[in-house]
């Protein structure tokens, strides 16, 4: 055993790394009187195995009584591959393979199987031929229809079983796979096992997913219709319909309409035919004009009718794409015909219909040239190459067959040989019994490089290539090998397609989309409504702040915290930091705001110091003048704690600063107007109020204004006091750095209790505004309260409705205005009459009943 795997391996390397290549570019004439139903005729051979070898010129006879049959390929395929087993000597040694009888279409005839065919005597017998011929097996290779091989197994059944093994090189059929029913029957067409792999893979690759589909309506349409939707599962791949074509369907037209209907009006533009509905196919496209045309076919075989068309507006390819089992190609079958047939290359050209390709590496190079010539030069080109012949699909299977046979016999004779056991004549059926037993696990990999395992009596085919048909003229046809299929390529992928060669095939157009629904492109999430079909979605945009940066992405993703959605909402951007500062417009105008106004309080203090012995400046306590000028220049300098990048020391001076420097102001004011209604409360006889006037009890209101805002600001800062904060959401893309308040109740108590004071202002210098003019500053202290008390109201609502970095502005325009109404109304008075009309700051003039 380990002898004979040695010697096949060494066997086959050698013929590998002779005569193996991979051509992609294949040729043919399209002769008129090669027609389908010539193509379709059956076709048998019967063989054996003798123990003594035959002579050269032994295939002589049967060739040149075949040559002029239209099925001459299947018996030039039988003795290329009899001829190469019986010259190697390390297979079948002292054993060669003969032609015992050939059947069917073969020679011209039409032969029904019978008991006498089977047991007649050929005319001359063989030289050299085994005495005990019948007790040896034979094997019957029927084909290539499948109903004809059922024709010759029924009377191989009944009459001679088990002294003939079949073999079918048809295309495989499932009616054969049961073993009790057809224990001797073996099929060498493999069965499709990876086909619906292969096809989904392929798909895939192509980005489709919206596909019909045409099977037979049979155990084994329905059985690739499992197998589709196995391979199909989890891998967004739907189908548009589905038409399961019955036998008897062909043959109603008004049910044909029905189907080429359903099948025009889907909107796929990939169709699926597999198994016996190329009947179906044919019909439709006999019968009705193209829109059906523009499909790309996906087959399993070569459609003989025409799928191939071009719509030139749409620059789009169409036509057929056909998965065929991949086999190697081996150099050398070219000569072969040539030496049998003494014919010239040219000869060889004109009469074989069999697919022939330029012995070459560059395969895209030759089918260029092919494509781009005339029929003519085409025809002059292809004389001056060194041409070579490819095996059909059936002369593969009949190549396959006659290698399988013959490993077989020789496993068989092995074993034989090592247990020294002596076959003492038992009969045909006796050794085809034990041949069939080895039959049924042969493994072996063909000189054509292909692995061939007969798993029961079934190949497994787990490779394929992808081919596209087209026609260059009408008497040249062209296949090209567009991609392959196979399990064991590298990194995962089985699908594998030739750029170039795709390329050549659809020119510089593109293949067309199958999708139900576009792509939802990044910045989109896909949605799906009831009823609709996984491949079949709606786009919708990603909500606010979310995400997809793939296509057709089921969810979009929130962006980090510290980044944000572009527009197109397909990545996520870093958030720019961003706070009121001194390079910002509104930064700036505030900053310089409240410098001016704190300018202008100092050049006030300033006039008041300097015409400090004026009665106008002594006339209202001078003093309580100087401090609230002082305290309102500190209202305009505390601004600046509220610009620029906040930290955690700024953002506590910023609230407590504001708070105790405007309590201050007010309660000077508040101290102003008690002032001014005690000093005419006491000029009225039978007043007790001079004591409090004189005794400087008034200078105590400020600072216990004062230290009750000081123990709220405590309070403050000792329960949540201000902090740094970020604000993410006020203003898209940015990042705000602000200070938040801590405690907002301990803020509005500040804000109530600077209320408070400035409405006990604004009340007692209201009741104070009857009182006479001369020594009157109660109706400038009303409205600078009523300035006061009208910008914090306005300032609430203001405060709320505005976010990030223009809260803060809001609250320093609120202190400018607040602290400039006091200023403007309380002081702006005074310096109009000290410096524009120094005349009326006189005693007299004050005693003046009005100045103004």
């Amino acid at each position: 055993m380990f002898i004979f795997m040695g010697v096949f391996f060494l066997l086959n390397i050698t013929l590998l790394m002779a005569n193996f290549i991979d051509p992609r570019c294949f040729w043919r004439i399209n002769l008129d009187e090669i027609t389908d139903e010539y193509l379709g005729l059956s076709c048998a051979f019967i063989l054996a195995a003798v123990q003594t070898p035959i002579e050269k010129d032994y295939f002589n006879t049967t060739l040149n009584f075949l040559k002029t049959t239209k099925n001459h390929k299947y018996a030039l395929a039988l003795v290329f591959a009899m001829d190469e087993i019986n010259r190697y000597p390390d297979l079948l040694p002292n054993m060669s393979l003969i032609i015992r009888y050939s059947l069917g279409h073969c020679d011209g005839k039409t032969v029904t199987p019978t008991p006498y065919l089977f047991h007649r005597k050929k005319q001359s017998p063989i030289p050299n031929y085994f005495c005990n011929e019948e007790s040896m097996c034979s094997f019957l290779l029927s084909g290539p229809n499948w109903d004809e091989s059922l024709s010759f197994w029924k009377y191989l059944d009944s009459f001679l079983s088990p002294r003939i093994l079949q073999l079918s090189y048809g295309s495989f059929s499932s009616i054969f796979s049961d073993d009790e029913q057809y224990p001797y029957l073996y099929q060498m067409a493999p069965k499709d096992t990876s086909l619906a792999l292969a096809m989904v893979s392929f798909i895939l690759y192509l980005k489709w997913n919206w596909i019909g589909l045409v099977i037979p309506d049979d155990d084994q349409g329905n059985q690739f219709l499992l197998e589709l939707k196995k391979q199909s599962e989890n891998k967004e791949i739907c189908f548009a319909f589905v038409k399961m074509i019955s036998v008897d369907e062909v043959s109603f037209p008004q049910k044909t309409e029905i189907n080429y209907k359903q099948i025009v009006k889907s909107l796929t533009n990939v169709i699926i035919i597999y198994g016996e509905t190329y009947n179906f196919i044919d019909l439709i496209f006999r019968m009705w004009e193209p829109p059906i045309l523009q499909r790309i076919w996906i087959t399993t075989k070569q459609l003989n009718f025409p799928t191939s068309k071009t719509d030139i507006s749409h620059d789009t390819f169409y036509g057929s794409l056909t998965f065929l089992p991949h086999h190697g190609e081996i150099s050398g079958f070219k000569n072969f015909v040539q030496t049998w047939f003494h014919l010239r290359n040219t000869d060889l050209c004109l009469v074989m219909p069999e697919w022939k390709y330029i012995n070459s590496e560059d395969s895209a190079s030759n089918c260029k040239i092919l494509k781009n010539s005339s029929s003519d030069a085409s025809f002059d080109w292809l004389m001056e190459e060194k041409l070579d012949m490819a095996f059909s699909e059936n002369s593969h299977n009949i190549y396959n067959a006659v290698h399988a046979i013959a490993h077989a016999l020789h496993e068989m004779n092995l074993q034989q040989a090592d247990n020294q056991a002596i076959d003492n004549g038992k009969g045909a059926s006796s050794h085809c019994l034990k041949v069939n037993s080895f039959l049924r696990r042969t493994y072996f990999t063909n000189p054509l490089g292909d692995k061939v395992f007969m798993k029961q009596r079934v190949i497994m085919q787990d490779e394929y290539d992808i081919v596209h048909f087209a026609n260059l003229s009408q008497h040249l046809g062209i296949k090209m090998k567009l991609g392959k299929f196979s399990p064991y390529l590298p990194h995962g992928r089985h699908s594998h397609l030739y750029v170039d060669m795709i390329e050549l095939a659809t020119g510089r157009r593109k293949m067309p989309s199958s999708v139900c629904s576009a792509d939802c492109s990044p910045g989109f999430r896909r949605l799906w409504k009831e009823g609709m079909a996984a491949c079949c979605f709606v786009c919708s945009p990603c909500p606010e702040n979310e995400i997809s940066n793939e296509t057709n992405m089921d969810q979009c993703v929130n962006c980090p915290e510290y980044q944000y959605a572009n527009t197109e909402q397909n990545k996520c951007i870093q958030k720019g930091v961003t706070f009121l500062s001194y390079e910002d417009p509104l930064g700036m105008a505030l900053a310089l705001m409240a410098f001016c106004f704190s300018a202008f309080t100092a050049v006030v203090l300033c006039v008041f110091v300097k015409h400090h012995d004026t009665p106008i400046v002594k006339a209202n306590n001078r003093s309580l003048s100087y401090l609230l000028l002082m305290s309102l220049m500190f209202c305009f300098l505390c601004s600046f704690f509220f610009i620029g990048l906040p930290n955690k020391v700024i953002c506590v001076l910023q609230q407590i600063t504001f708070g105790i420097v405007f309590t201050v102001a007010v309660s000077t004011v508040l101290a102003k107007t008690v002032t001014v209604v005690l000093a005419f409360k006491v000029t009225v006889p039978g007043r007790r109020l001079r004591y409090f006037l004189v005794s400087g009890t008034l200078n105590y209101i400020i600072p216990i204004c004062s230290l009750l805002q000081c123990v709220l600001c405590a309070i403050w800062l000792a329960v949540s006091p201000p902090f740094v904060d970020i604000d993410e959401h006020s203003q898209h893309g940015h990042i705000i750095i602000v200070c938040n308040k801590g405690s907002v109740t301990a803020f509005y108590c500040v804000l109530g209790y600077l209320a408070c004071l400035a409405l006990g202002s604004f009340t007692l210098a209201f009741l104070a505004k009857n009182l006479p003019d001369a020594f009157n500053e109660a109706k400038f202290l009303t409205f600078s309260m009523l300035v006061f008390c009208s910008v914090w109201v306005t300032f609430l609502p203001v405060y709320h409705s505005t976010k990030g970095k223009h809260m803060v502005a809001v609250e320093i325009f609120s202190i400018l205005a607040s602290s400039a109404g006091m200023l403007g109304c309380i002081f702006v008075p005074k310096i109009y009459i000290i410096l524009m009309r120094p005349e009326r700051n006189s005693t007299q003039k004050i005693r003046e009943k009005s100045y103004f």
